[in-house]
């Protein structure tokens, strides 16, 4: 955005009463936050949901002084900020509603034409936690997904060090300005977290982690993925709110489950009984659902000399070769394989090379 631009539209995130939904039909309406604040009072009147209160307040001038500092911290620190009309903002989180007027970012994020998903969970992560989350991200790794979570303790920490670990873009999206760290102890990670990705907020410099800004941020995380992954969680906790948010902007939610005894295993599972979420047991289940196709991915999957197969994959090779190719459902019948078990066994057996899929849910061996 030019600086005049980005001066009106921060003057505006700072009138009271104002928030992104009713920021937006300004917008609309006026066609620049320049104009927002130039048209007369009675011609705003008319826009559905801008009431006398917010007019008001848009004739506060102190809305420009703060502006014009925060400007001022945003080009010193060298921060970007994309606007929700720009080209590069995130292509998912346009179609949320409430999604923020603007984004600033640090870091080397490329979010063009990428898989995006979200691992959420609890701070207090468990050792079962931790290999599920570490596994999953380990099993994704070969289809150079982006991994979004929030960069506190926990199940979050875990995700962006797994995703760092396999040299994958990572973004930690905070509830606070970004001339902090939160927490404090993960002030070390924030120099590599740049370079495979970075940070992402919707709050100004002097925004503070309150815990209100959590569940603002939580609506980002949830909207810019095309799905949320939930490791743990207990009966109540941040990383629910993200999933029903996920839901109700009809994004896809997954979350492991765990024994009825384990308290950070609650929520997930009733997350599952209830319908809001799959239940996800292997990064198969994810690719499977999500009907992601290894051949269009960034890194190419190609057949791999001298091969291992164990006896499972071996028997779905044997019966590709003599089929030649065949649906999902058939090899599954075939085979004598449950669903859920297959598409771990083919996720495999791409990743080696050995078979290919193909539309409409065929595979054929290679």
């Amino acid at each position: 955005m030019r600086h005049e631009e980005l001066f009106y539209v921060l003057a505006l995130q700072q009138v009271e009463g104002v928030g992104d939904i009713n920021a937006k039909k300004l917008l609309a309406h006026c066609g620049n936050a320049e104009e927002i604040f130039k048209t007369k009072t009675s011609q705003l009147a008319s826009i559905d949901g801008i009431g006398n209160y917010r007019l008001r307040n848009l004739r506060d001038k102190k809305v420009f002084r703060q502006a014009e500092a925060e400007l001022e911290f945003l080009q010193r620190q060298k921060i970007n900020c994309t606007y929700f009309l720009d080209e590069n903002y995130p292509e998912r989180l346009k179609h949320c509603p409430d999604g923020p007027i603007l984004l600033f970012t640090s870091g080397n994020i490329d979010l063009k034409n990428r898989k995006i998903i979200s691992v959420v969970g609890t701070r207090q992560i468990t050792a079962y936690g931790i290999d599920c989350c570490k596994n999953l991200i380990a099993e994704l790794a070969p289809l150079d997904p982006v991994i979004v979570s929030g960069f506190a303790y926990g199940v979050d920490i875990t995700a962006h060090l797994a995703a760092m670990e396999h040299q994958l873009q990572t973004i930690g999206v905070v509830a606070h300005g970004l001339n902090q760290v939160y927490p404090k102890a993960h002030k070390r990670y924030v120099s590599q977290m740049d370079q495979n990705g970075g940070f992402m907020t919707e709050f100004w410099s002097d925004s503070h982690p309150a815990p209100e800004n959590f569940v603002r941020r939580n609506r980002i995380v949830a909207g810019i993925s095309e799905a949320t992954i939930v490791i743990e969680s207990a009966e109540k906790g941040g990383s629910l709110i993200t999933a029903n948010l996920a839901n109700d902007y009809n994004r896809e939610v997954f979350a492991f489950p765990g024994r009825n005894t384990d308290k950070y295993s609650q929520g997930c599972n009733n997350l599952i009984k209830t319908q809001r979420a799959h239940l996800l047991t292997s990064a198969a289940d994810l690719v499977y659902l999500l009907n992601w196709d290894l051949q269009q991915e960034n890194k190419p999957v190609q057949k791999q000399l001298f091969v291992s197969l164990d006896a499972d994959e071996q028997k779905v090779y044997d019966f590709l070769l003599s089929k030649g190719k065949e649906m999902l459902d058939m090899i599954a019948l075939q085979c004598d394989f449950p669903i859920h078990k297959l598409s771990g066994i083919l996720l495999n057996m791409e990743l080696k090379g050995v078979i290919r899929p193909l539309p409409g849910k065929w595979f054929e061996a290679v």
